[in-house]
């Protein structure tokens, strides 16, 4: 296979159509297998986690308490004031779905959902209703439309600067989107461009392969995947956070 198949096989969606409805078809998605299955896990463990009185599970649920208390404190709490007890809920299973799909790609026969610009699309069209949500809530219609552009600016300029902040607030959580999907996609990349150099110079000699290529390509391999496991948790954050810092903007008059 040439290494535009692998990657294609590797990292490109593939969708089955199990389901039929008459004439039309219901496609079915391996990415969005990743997303129901995350999605279930958080459901299911997390709830049993959190009740659950058993001792050997103790340093789980300190984990989930400790990041969810740095969410509240780090995250939420600076950008939404007195709200954030309100939409704290709301940036955990935000943080924790990123999270468990990110994980779910390093997994074996797994795949990163987040590493398809559909997914971390969708999640910034959440985002971006959300910020919007917030505004109009704490501002109402008309003050968070007042808002948009900036007080003392001349009114000769409001033609102009209102379509501009308009385009500005859609070209935030495009840039979310944007993030999210080129860091997951990234490192899946780098790992099999690292594993084609074993049949890159193999082709060439087979010593080469096996006894040059191999070693360094598997000590690479392993760096990266270390790197990737640091990167699933730092972009869920980077989501998380910029998420509450437009929310929090979005919430007061500037």
């Amino acid at each position: 296979m040439e290494l535009k198949e692998i990657l294609d096989h590797h990292i490109a969606d593939h969708i089955w159509t199990f389901f039929h409805l008459g004439p039309l078809n219901l496609p079915f998605s391996k990415h969005v297998l990743m997303m129901i299955i995350a999605a279930s896990l958080l459901a299911a463990a997390l709830p049993l986690l959190i009740a659950s009185r058993i001792r050997a599970l103790s340093p789980f649920r300190s984990m989930v308490e400790i990041i969810v208390l740095f969410l509240r404190d780090e995250v939420v709490a600076p950008n939404l004031g007195d709200k954030a007890a309100a939409y704290l809920p709301y940036f955990s299973t935000l943080f924790f779905f990123i999270l468990a799909m990110n994980l779910l790609g390093l997994v074996p026969y797994g795949a990163s959902a987040t590493g398809n610009f559909a997914v971390t699309g969708g999640l910034a069209l959440t985002t971006f209703a959300l910020i919007n949500f917030a505004g109009i809530r704490e501002q109402g219609l008309v003050g968070y439309l007042g808002h948009i552009v900036p007080k003392g600016v001349p009114v000769w300029l409001y033609p102009l600067l209102f379509p501009v902040e308009l385009i500005g607030m859609v070209t935030k959580s495009f840039a979310l989107a944007i993030r999210l999907f080129a860091n997951m996609i990234a490192g899946h990349i780098v790992v099999l461009s690292f594993i084609s150099f074993i049949f890159i110079f193999g082709g060439i000699h087979i010593a080469l392969g096996l006894g040059l290529a191999a070693p360094v390509s598997v000590l690479l391999v392993l760096f990266i995947s270390l790197l990737e496991l640091f990167v699933a948790f730092l972009q869920a954050y980077v989501f998380t956070f910029l998420t509450a810092i437009f929310t929090g903007a979005a919430m007061h008059p500037h």
